[in-house]
């Protein structure tokens, strides 16, 4: 399916790996011209031939850098991803488990960044008549899913792109939102990430926890979700074929939130 997206002018953020690195390769395959940005930009990264920008979007400073790089490469926006997020592989602890800091850094990642970014694009996006779409999480909505910071600053992102598809969505500028589930990310597959982490202290192999997993989350897909799979979602979403989808918050979980 053609999605309309050829010579469009694209941001992904967090685009190192897992979603970021198949939202890249996803919208550079429509012909998007993309901003790629991470912390580090890996061969894999390098090779999607979009432009890459190494940038701390935890800070401001970061999100200048990335801003003024994009604008001036590409002339202007007409799609923003927020995908840049950290935090679900911190500790597998409860609420006492987190200092002050720990929860500074992870809504620094998974809110602010978005905030920050999306106010420096906004008025290229209204230029264009162009599209947001940030990546959340079912954490948002099971929000003991995963580690506290985490799950709540999701469900921040998670209204507020609510909030700007109300005050933008008149002036032509659609946000909506994407929540997967487990991704075959290396929080799960990583031999130090969030599920390692959670499988030691469960007294189990990480693989063991894995092939556990989509049953004991309800996933009637039987599966973990693959990066690409979330990522032909957010392309389609930041497309003129969803011209009329805007506040919406689309859940990819393989079955995981029973409720409408």
């Amino acid at each position: 399916m053609d999605l309309q997206l050829n010579g469009k002018r694209a941001v992904v953020t967090g685009a190192s790996k897992g979603i970021g690195l198949a939202t890249v390769r996803t919208l550079t395959a429509e012909g998007v011209r993309v901003v790629a940005a991470a912390r580090s930009t890996p061969p894999e990264l390098k090779e999607t031939g979009a432009i890459t920008v190494s940038a701390d979007l935890g800070s401001p400073d970061g999100v200048r850098t990335l801003t003024e790089t994009a604008l001036a490469e590409l002339g202007g926006l007409d799609v923003l991803v927020n995908n840049v997020g950290g935090g679900d592989g911190a500790a597998a602890g409860g609420f006492l488990a987190f200092e002050d800091e720990q929860w500074e850094e992870i809504y620094g990642l998974n809110l602010f960044a978005a905030v920050r970014m999306t106010r420096a694009a906004m008025p290229s996006l209204l230029e264009s008549g162009g599209a947001v779409v940030n990546v959340s999480s079912i954490g948002a909505r099971l929000p003991k899913a995963g580690p506290v910071p985490y799950t709540t600053a999701k469900a921040a992102l998670t209204a507020l792109g609510k909030a700007l598809a109300e005050e933008f969505g008149p002036q032509g500028v659609r946000v909506n939102t994407v929540s997967p589930g487990p991704v075959r990310t290396a929080m799960w597959e990583s031999s130090d990430g969030y599920g390692a982490g959670l499988a030691a202290s469960m007294g189990m192999e990480r693989e063991q926890l894995v092939a556990a997993l989509p049953a004991t989350m309800g996933m009637t897909t039987g599966r973990l979700i693959e990066p690409d799979e979330v990522a032909t979602l957010i392309a389609y979403l930041a497309s003129p074929l969803a011209a009329s989808t805007n506040g919406s918050d689309h859940i990819i979980d393989g079955g995981v939130i029973k409720t409408a």
